[in-house]
């Protein structure tokens, strides 16, 4: 500050117990950190273009933090180039000598966290970015505000930290009463580090996500939001089940979202007293109906065959497998199966079992 104020030539005059000449400094790095911050925002738009043209999300944030980050370069350069406001060319009153440095490091400090803080929104487009769907499922959407608000937890902390430093608190003291309050709160609060760590194996193994049907122990039902303490299950009678996410690190978890195909082994009884050749033939039908459905699988697994005889029916056995998602669409492929069954009975000439019938020996 000394050197500025000696090389500019202006008279020594007083004003509120400054000279001139070290108010035109003053103005001057105040000119020089608002250059330095629109420098910032223009500069660090242009530095992440790639990033910014493939998600607008990232633009958004970018556009965001620049404000903060620019103000914190400029207080790191207005305090670099102020340096000792003591020397005899410099005439400053003394309280603003003493905190005028601790001001601008206490800005730059608080607009670091502010940026560090409005950063954290590019975790949801580096996950946008990097999805090759392009479309985040529900556990996706749940990781990122999970290492969102870990990001935060963190800067939290070390922004605290820092603050403290810049107002002058003596750290070690901090440090040391943060370890035990940190550790007496891990006492307390077992149980809730239990559920985090929880939804931290759920988000990382990914056994289901929002949408799939599961059985978890005794509860069974649709999985409608993933948590960082618990997951919620909405289950057939439309009740919605809270499990602690503590709960999933050692219980079985069955998944039906994540069937490869889905089996269905319906019975068809016909009457005892048809004829065996137009039965056979109605198994090849069935069979060939198998085959000839666009939305079956595994055609060397599947059967239609006679599979039991009773003292009133014939049992004609299936085992079809469905490469189907969608729970609906099954339901519709069933429908269309059992009634294109019917047709072909009644095209060989064959009569289902009707239990109201009683057959004489």
């Amino acid at each position: 500050m000394e050197e500025i104020v000696s090389i500019i030539p202006v008279k020594d005059t007083e004003i509120l117990g400054f000279n001139l000449a070290t108010l035109v400094a003053l103005g001057g790095l105040f000119v020089l950190l608002l250059i330095t911050r629109q420098i910032v925002k223009v500069i660090m738009p242009r530095f992440l273009a790639r990033v910014i043209a493939e998600n607008k999300f990232a633009g958004k944030v970018v556009a965001d933090s620049t404000k903060p980050l620019g103000t914190a370069a400029g207080c790191g350069v207005v305090f670099l180039l102020l340096g000792d406001m003591s020397g005899p060319s410099v005439l400053v009153p003394e309280l603003i000598s003493n905190w005028l440095p601790s001001i601008l490091k206490l800005v730059m400090v608080v607009t670091i966290v502010m940026w560090a803080y409005k950063l954290v929104g590019i975790v949801q487009a580096v996950f946008g970015w990097l999805d090759d769907d392009e479309e985040l499922d529900g556990s996706e959407k749940t990781l990122i505000t999970a290492i969102e608000s870990v990001l935060r937890f963190c800067i939290t902390i070390f922004g605290a930290v820092f603050i403290a430093d810049a107002l002058g608190f003596d750290l070690n003291t901090m440090i040391a009463g943060l370890g035990i309050t940190g550790l007496a709160l891990a006492l307390a609060a077992k149980d809730t580090i239990s559920n985090l760590f929880g939804a931290t194996v759920v988000l990382l193994d990914r056994p289901f996500k929002i949408g799939d049907w599961v059985i978890i122990g005794d509860v069974e039902g649709e999985v409608t939001d993933i948590g960082l303490r618990t997951t919620l299950i909405r289950t057939s009678l439309d009740t919605v089940i809270t499990m602690p996410n503590a709960n999933l690190t050692n219980t079985p978890v069955e998944n039906w979202g994540k069937r490869r195909f889905r089996r269905w082994q319906p019975i068809i009884k016909l009457d005892i007293n048809s004829d065996p050749s137009d039965v056979d033939n109605f198994c090849n039908g069935v069979m060939e109906l198998i085959k000839a459905n666009g939305e079956t699988m595994k055609e060397e697994s599947s059967w239609a065959q006679v599979s039991a005889l009773g003292p009133d029916a014939i049992d004609i056995g299936c085992n079809i497998y469905w490469d189907i998602a969608s729970s609906k669409v099954e339901r519709e492929a069933r429908n269309k199966f059992l009634l294109s069954a019917m047709n072909l009975a009644k095209e060989h000439g064959l009569s289902f079992h009707d239990g109201r019938i009683r057959h004489s020996a």
